[in-house]
């Protein structure tokens, strides 16, 4: 945006600085009705009118005798003949040439001759005026749309159906059309997700109650069932547990989204809360997990929040890795940084922008093994988006994903929401 308005305003300067040259070029100063001229054409109409007069000027200057109608001039300067005063024009050469009457039908024509042209004191300055005169006007003008604008792209960038549209202080300004259809598209917006957050929130609650009664019969069914019966009973049941999970799931999601919580601010050990979830989650694991630190690593969040984050991302791990995990965690003065890598399949860098959107699952984890229902890398990016953090995935040293969570220390500040 910053270079559309430079661009601009430099365009435009540089234009009338070229016009005003042109126009200097193609329409110059009467520079023929210089003091140093006009004395010269008087002196040499005093020295006209005698024999001896002329003889001085054939002595200094080229002259010769020339019929009045010989030449074309002006009207002006013709008039100014008929009243029998010199006059002077500049040939193509910018040389001075002197018409001078002599009787009333002849003209002593004195030149051409170069006469050297004083220099132009304080060239700069006219340009100069000119450049405040029209130039500053334009670069206010350009400044104030350009903060507009600026305003304007920090307000849309910061659209997310919850809030109301807001541009400060631009009551006035050209911008406010767009304003008002960004601020209706703003309230569309906020009702179409809310009418989504509802329907979502209301089918997963009516499915609750149908789930329940078929997980009562099944179990009922189970009772009276021969072996093979029940090996189909236990798979349907598996089903609709699967069903229940995935509607919890939804419901946790749809609270998540529907506003933001308030965080409790609590100094956590990172340290330590990674190696509990570890141990929780890995303990009928074959997979190698381990934890790297090589300082204490408090963070100052929501203990409640981070955990969940903590354990979607190692859970998400633990089922696509082969065999290794490698949890990493560092501080600086600026930032706490929590990597996560395994040996699996990893992610292809065309699906990379799209897991942490929900109900996003890669096509190879559609199955028994891997399950998820693409709600928990979305419920991550969400909770570390509160915290005022980062999370991104890229390829790992071990063959597979990594994933790594950016947390900044922000002082005197509490968690702040969008």
């Amino acid at each position: 945006m910053g270079k559309l308005f430079v661009s601009l305003y430099l365009y435009i300067i540089v234009s009338l600085v070229l016009v005003t040259g042109v126009i200097e070029r193609l329409w110059p100063v009467d520079e023929q009705s210089t003091p140093l001229a006009l004395e010269l054409g008087h002196n040499f109409k005093a020295l006209a009118q005698s024999p001896l007069g002329r003889q001085y000027i054939q002595s200094h200057y080229p002259m010769r005798t020339i019929d009045s109608g010989a030449i074309a001039l002006p009207v002006e300067l013709q008039t100014r003949i008929d009243n029998k005063e010199a006059v002077h024009v500049y040939d193509a050469n910018e040389h001075l040439i002197w018409y001078v009457p002599v009787g009333d039908l002849q003209l002593l024509q004195v030149g051409p001759v170069r006469l050297e042209k004083p220099e132009k004191e304080g060239f700069f300055w006219p340009y100069l005026l000119v450049l405040l005169v029209v130039g500053a006007p334009v670069g206010l003008w350009s400044f104030m749309l350009w903060r507009d604008f600026n305003k304007l792209s920090e307000a849309c960038a910061e659209v997310d159906g919850r809030r109301e549209f807001q541009v400060s202080d631009i009551g006035r300004s050209f911008l406010l059309p767009i304003t008002d259809a960004l601020q209706v598209m703003q309230r569309r917006i906020h009702s179409l997700l809310d009418a989504q957050r509802e329907l979502t929130s209301s089918v997963s609650h009516e499915f609750r109650t149908p789930l329940a009664r078929l997980k009562f019969a099944l179990a009922m069914v189970e009772q009276g069932a021969d072996e093979k019966q029940r090996k189909y009973v236990q798979s349907m049941t598996g089903d609709v547990t699967e069903l229940e999970n995935l509607v919890s799931e939804m419901l946790h999601y749809a609270r998540l989204d529907a506003q933001s919580p308030s965080l409790e601010s609590h100094l956590v050990d990172l340290n330590e809360l990674m190696e509990s979830l570890v141990d929780k989650l890995n303990f009928d694991s074959a997979i190698a997990i381990s934890v790297i630190y090589e300082q204490p690593n408090l963070y100052r969040c929501d203990p409640h929040f981070i955990s969940r984050a903590f354990q979607n991302i190692l859970g998400n791990a633990i089922k696509h890795a082969h065999s290794r995990i490698e949890v990493r965690l560092q501080a600086s003065e600026e930032q706490c940084i929590i990597s996560v890598e395994d040996d699996g399949e990893g992610i292809p860098d065309s699906k990379r922008a799209d897991i942490f959107k929900p109900f996003i699952r890669l096509d190879k984890s559609r199955d028994k093994r891997t399950g998820g229902y693409g709600l928990g890398l979305a419920i991550c990016g969400k909770i570390v988006h509160w915290h005022q953090g980062e999370i991104s995935v890229d390829d790992s040293p071990l063959g597979g994903a990594r994933f790594t969570i950016t947390l900044p220390f922000i002082k005197g500040k509490t968690l702040g929401l969008d």
